[in-house]
């Protein structure tokens, strides 16, 4: 940070300006140098025995005593680079009226505190001043650099005082252009110790990694003694923004931290054969919290540790390949037995996720090898669950990219990888492209695995699926039906993937028109389900939740509202208020609410689910945006009709921020609009809305597809409101 350099103006000011008599600099890196320091003031100043330092060192301590009658002398007394707190008993300067005392350390002891003693901590630069400090030093040297590529090196940096002296120096040195700097900073192959000058600048001693060695050492030898170590390595593979306690306290955490403990030299509170506790890895960070190496802050448990990049660096470079391999695989263990199974802390999801980002961007090979790691499945189906679809697929076009690299086009994990982004990409609003990404999967699948294993199964079960998103409920149907004769033979009718097929065999026929059949099959499931599973397993409310809306569909609104108030009383018990089933189940209980007549009703419980989905979920969540439009919806069926369109019209913005102009839902928002402004009077505009929805939805979902077809109908309708002679729909597919 500067620590030495900000003392050294400081007193080199106060010595300028004759504001003291005596100036005293100690070197203070232990108790010793300490008292040899103050032992030699001693000599110069008071002329004590030479050859008894210690006697000297108090003498000159009793000397800077203020007295009475005697001329006031002006000291200062510079201890720098304290080590250890404890080194400084009996060794503090008195306290004086006439004399300052300046100590500089890297601790952060209760102990350095107290007794009219003020903390100054030193902050890094700020992007500014780093620009600034490396165009005056290289301007010293008659280089120039773009401000973009000085800028972008102060980010690589941290804004690292140190850091950034001896990069400028390193540049000044060897004529090497910024920017190619910066590459052989990102280059894994070169450690930090590589990318310093021969010479330091500005009488440094120490290089950037060096210095944090020392301080690794003396971290490692506090009680835990030799966890700290491990530790930091640990932390080195995560966020330096933010690493979650819970983390680094998991199991596989504990495990790596026991494995490498660092060998006790002295007493050791903690025997080598003895398991690493959660209390022991709090009192580890404890240790490098005190040493500056990390930021902890237990009260923010999802960035409960924070850690300088360069820290991170320097720590990574003292590991051997097999090391560095064994702690990036801990780090990913660690990141999968933290991550919840369900992410009712939004917070803690964004703060997984970006931990799992900086665990990719330096160990990538690592979580490849043999195989891909669960967390980078994990992570990419975190961001679809939490309403961010189109960056859940951009998560695994990435992945692919690396998979096929690492392992290959037929690597079972590489097509792991295509079924997800094919699903992500379907969940994002392209049905079909979800559909033909695959059917081209499942014929690879085919030609790798077999046809009977589970996985080529999984690709036709999601095949047949999109098929039905797409418009195609009927072929979904169809398919769903061929594909349970080899599930019932593959897996056994009672294997939970068996149940699923039936489950969405019932719902496509449902889709397809036969509501009363679905409902038929579903409730046959359900007694399956429910023997297999259990009553409360989450399978078997989601199959009474969908067995209700089948009710519902073939028309007993009031059986189909009464049945999902029975699934929400038991999805609150399993699963929690909060839950995303729950608050599925409560929003189509506020549909069939107003189904059976209660429009009025629905639109208040409507009403009540968007504050919590809001405060839960958030504003932009998919799901918030599908309740706002329940909400608009039943206030229009309420008798609001003009309240439903500007409800609505302020939606369409937010839906086509976050989802997309061409996705489904944005599509099924601007015919809603359109619906409520020709029920508030404006048939003309409902009909030239409704004639633009349908050249979209002809464009992007096909002619075919229902929804298509419902806006036909839906134009029909406003163009007879308005007086308008019914002509063919406003495509060129017609």
């Amino acid at each position: 940070m500067g620590k030495t350099q900000l003392a050294a103006d400081y007193a080199r000011h106060a010595q300028e300006k004759g504001t003291v008599d005596v100036l005293v600099w100690i070197t203070a890196g232990n108790s010793t140098a300490i008292a040899s320091g103050y032992g030699q003031a001693g000599i110069e100043v008071l002329g004590a025995d030479p050859a008894d330092r210690l006697a000297a060192a108090r003498q000159f301590l009793a000397w800077l005593e203020p007295k009475a009658g005697a001329k006031p002398c002006r000291w200062l007394v510079v201890l720098d680079d304290v080590a250890d707190p404890a080194d400084l008993t009996g060794w503090w300067p008195p306290a004086s009226p006439h004399g300052r005392i300046l100590v500089t350390t890297r601790r952060r002891d209760a102990a350095l505190t107290g007794y009219g003693r003020r903390l100054v901590e030193i902050g890094l630069f700020s992007r500014v001043e780093a620009v600034a400090y490396l165009t005056d030093v290289l301007a010293a040297h008659e280089r120039t650099e773009p401000a973009d590529q000085l800028g972008a090196l102060a980010d690589d940096l941290g804004c690292l005082p140190l850091a950034l002296s001896q990069a400028a120096a390193y540049l000044a040195d060897t004529l090497l252009a910024c920017a190619d700097y910066r590459a052989l900073l990102a280059d894994r192959a070169t450690t930090l110790a590589d990318a310093v000058p021969n010479a330091l600048p500005d009488g440094q001693t120490f290089t950037v990694a060096a210095a944090w060695s020392l301080s690794i050492d003396r971290a490692d030898a506090l009680r835990p003694v030799g966890l700290a170590r491990p530790m930091l390595h640990l932390a080195a593979f995560l966020d330096a923004n933010g690493i979650p306690e819970a983390v680094l306290t998991s199991k596989p955490a504990l495990s790596y931290v026991a494995a490498h403990r660092s060998p006790a030299d002295g007493e050791s509170t903690l025997p080598d054969s003895s398991p690493v506790l959660g209390r022991h890895v709090a009192d580890a960070l404890r240790a490098l919290h005190q040493l500056h190496l990390i930021d902890h802050t237990p009260g923010i448990p999802q960035q409960s540790v924070r850690v300088h990049q360069l820290v991170q660096r320097a720590a990574r470079d003292t590991l051997a390949p097999r090391q560095y391999e064994q702690t990036a695989r801990a780090a990913a263990d660690a990141l999968l037995a933290a991550w919840p199974d369900i992410e009712r802390d939004g917070a803690l999801a964004e703060t997984l996720r970006a931990n799992t980002t900086a665990l990719t961007a330096c160990a990538d090979d690592v979580l490849h090898r043999p195989d891909v790691h669960e967390v980078l499945y994990l992570a990419g189906n975190s961001l679809g669950q939490t309403g961010q679809v189109t960056a859940a697929r951009s998560h695994f076009l990435h992945l692919l990219n690396a998979t096929r690299h690492h392992l290959g086009a037929d690597h079972p994990d590489t097509l792991t990888t295509r079924h997800d982004l094919a699903y992500w990409r379907g969940k994002s609003g392209d049905a079909a492209g979800a559909a033909a990404a695959f059917a081209d999967l499942l014929h690879d699948v085919v030609q790798v695995l077999g046809a009977d294993h589970p996985s080529t199964l999984a690709t036709r079960h999601n095949l047949a699926r999109w098929r039905g998103e797409a418009g195609n409920a009927t072929g979904a149907a169809a398919a769903f039906a061929d594909l349970l004769e080899p599930m019932m033979r593959v897996r056994g009718p009672d294997h939970p993937h068996t149940l699923t097929t039936r489950h969405y065999l019932a719902r496509w026929r449902g889709e397809a028109g036969d509501t009363a059949g679905a409902a038929a099959a579903l409730a046959d499931l359900l007694h399956d389900v429910v023997r297999v599973l259990g009553a409360d397993h989450p399978h078997t409310l989601i199959t009474r939740h969908e067995l209700a809306r089948w009710r519902g569909e073939a028309g007993d609104a009031a059986g189909a509202a009464a049945a999902l108030a029975n699934v929400l009383n038991d999805r609150v018990r399993v699963l929690g208020a909060d839950h995303p089933h729950t608050f599925a189940t409560r929003h189509d209980l506020a549909r069939w609410q107003g189904e059976a007549g209660d429009a009025a009703g629905a639109a208040a419980a409507f009403a009540d689910l968007l504050h919590d989905v809001v405060q839960v979920l958030g504003a932009d969540h998919p799901d918030t945006l599908v309740t706002r439009t329940g909400l608009a919806r039943w206030r229009g069926e309420a008798g609001d009709a003009a309240g439903a369109a500007a409800a609505l019209a302020d939606l369409l913005d937010d839906v086509v921020q976050v989802l997309g102009a061409d996705h489904p839902d944005t599509l099924v928002t601007r015919a809603g609009l359109a619906r409520w402004r020709g029920e508030a009077g404006d048939a003309a505009g409902a009909a030239a809305a409704l004639a633009d929805v349908l050249n979209d939805r002809v464009r992007v979902l096909g002619a075919d597809h229902p929804h298509t077809l419902t806006t036909r109908h839906e134009l029909a309708r406003w163009q007879g409101e308005a007086g308008e002679a019914a002509g063919p729909p406003p495509s060129s597919n017609y």
